[in-house]
């Protein structure tokens, strides 16, 4: 086992670049995930190339060494120049990013994204997916990144259970989604069906696009929906948070696919 001291050696500054840079995971096809639950469940679904842990965890916790091929023993210096969070748990790793998704599955059931930056409402939308069955997340005009620390802590791990894609803007989604004949389904609060009212679903499978939190999604994309929808809701209310919106849309096209078995 390697031992890494110094807060001002250059694995640590690169791993620093890794957390803090989505270009940096691009280029270096890796992801770092921090704490030990996070680390734990990643790397069920993603292989891990070194894993980063203090003394005392490893002493609490000598299974660690089994997540990843290599194994530092960092100090607790090294642990929170590494941290993204407040009070760090000692526990990181180091992931291989998973290849984006090339084509869509017919019949698949995606969640679409468009211009979500929050990365709590990335990950909480993650989160969600994962919970209600859908394969994979499409992501378009310029998401939050999908591996970034705040994405992975809020997604609890999703990120590894499901697959991605990402388009430059909802011309490309919908162009993919068309190749593969399945149906766009779009949360919008004009020109929309309740969702109780929403045409059934087929064998064809779905995809769910939520928008921007502050704008929800552009006209541009509510024209190339196929089916409009909106969340029934009590007349003084504007809007829901993106995350809790798209939940409650998967939610309900899961039961709805369970009801028609």
């Amino acid at each position: 086992m390697q031992r890494l001291q110094s807060r001002t050696a250059e694995k640590v500054k690169a791993l620093c670049r890794l957390r803090d840079s989505a270009k940096e995971r691009a280029e270096t096809g890796g992801f770092l995930a921090e704490g030990l639950r996070l680390c734990r469940d990643i790397a069920q679904y993603l292989p891990a190339r070194e894993l980063y842990a203090t003394e005392k965890m490893l002493s609490e916790h000598p299974e660690l060494t089994n997540l990843a091929a290599q194994t530092f023993e960092i100090s607790d210096a090294v642990a929170e120049k590494l941290s993204d969070t407040k009070t760090t748990q000692g526990v990181f790793a180091l992931f291989e990013r998973p290849a984006p998704l090339e084509t869509l599955r017919s019949g698949g059931r995606y969640l679409a994204l468009e211009h979500v930056q929050d990365p709590a409402n990335l990950g909480a939308l993650l989160r969600s997916a994962s919970a209600f069955g859908f394969e994979g997340v499409l992501l378009c005009s310029h998401c939050a990144d999908w591996f970034s620390p705040k994405v992975l802590r809020a997604g609890m791990g999703a990120v590894a259970k499901l697959r991605y894609a990402c388009y430059d803007d909802v011309n490309e989604l919908a162009k993919a989604l068309r190749a593969a004949n399945i149906p766009l389904y779009a949360a919008a609060l004009e020109r929309a069906v309740s969702l109780e009212q929403a045409p059934a679903l087929t064998d064809a499978g779905l995809a769910v696009l939520i928008g921007n939190e502050g704008n929800g999604l552009t006209d541009e994309a509510v024209a190339l929906a196929d089916v409009t929808v909106r969340i029934p809701m009590m007349p003084n209310v504007e809007s829901l948070n993106a995350a809790v919106a798209g939940s409650i849309l998967l939610w309900h096209f899961r039961s709805l696919e369970e009801a028609a078995q």
